[in-house]
């Protein structure tokens, strides 16, 4: 059994030094996974990669039990809490942008109407996510693995039990379906 797999036992029995001793060991894959979603997300100026990293493993250690078997279930895992932490990053400066509560002052409606949102394609990519989990479970699971977690086809592949065609064609069929979704 490898390290990651022993620790992931203790961790599933509530050993939460297992959680620091794999987090520490996974480190370096978690910060990659995080400075690859804030690359594709764009600058987020006040959410910097090991911030990212960071708030992950506070969300995971304050998750509780994880039972996980293996490392790539545990890295898909990853995967979903950054895009937590990404999208819930972008709804609170969306509202913080919209006022926060406060009267809406625009100087010139030129700027206001050239200026993109990017927040807000966090959230319209993570509400179209939603939607594509009530159509098939399995293809949220294969984007948040690739997009989110930058893990390879054979990594998912072993992760979800499947082959890599399978993979791949999910792949496909999920980016069809989220670009429909995107679209509206």
């Amino acid at each position: 059994m490898s390290d990651v797999t022993t620790l992931l036992h203790r961790i599933a029995e509530n050993d939460r030094e297992a959680l620091d001793r794999l987090f520490e060991l996974l480190y370096a894959d978690i910060h990659r996974m995080a400075r690859a979603r804030l690359a594709e997300n764009g600058p987020l100026t006040l959410l910097d990669t090991t911030s990212l990293a960071h708030e992950a493993y506070l969300r995971l250690h304050g998750a509780g039990r994880i039972d996980l078997d293996c490392r790539g279930r545990f890295m898909a895992y990853v995967s979903q809490v950054l895009r937590s932490v990404i999208v819930d990053f972008a709804r609170k400066r969306n509202a913080e942008r919209r006022g926060g509560g406060h009267a809406n002052l625009t100087l010139n409606t030129e700027i206001a109407g050239s200026i993109g949102n990017q927040d807000e394609d966090i959230i319209r990519i993570n509400d179209a996510l939603d939607e594509l989990d009530k159509v098939d479970p399995r293809l949220r699971k294969v984007v948040e693995m690739r997009y989110f977690a930058g893990l390879s086809e054979q990594e998912i592949a072993d992760a979800l039990e499947l082959n890599e065609r399978t993979v791949r064609r999910d792949w496909e069929r999920a980016r069809l379906l989220l670009s429909v979704s995107l679209r509206r």
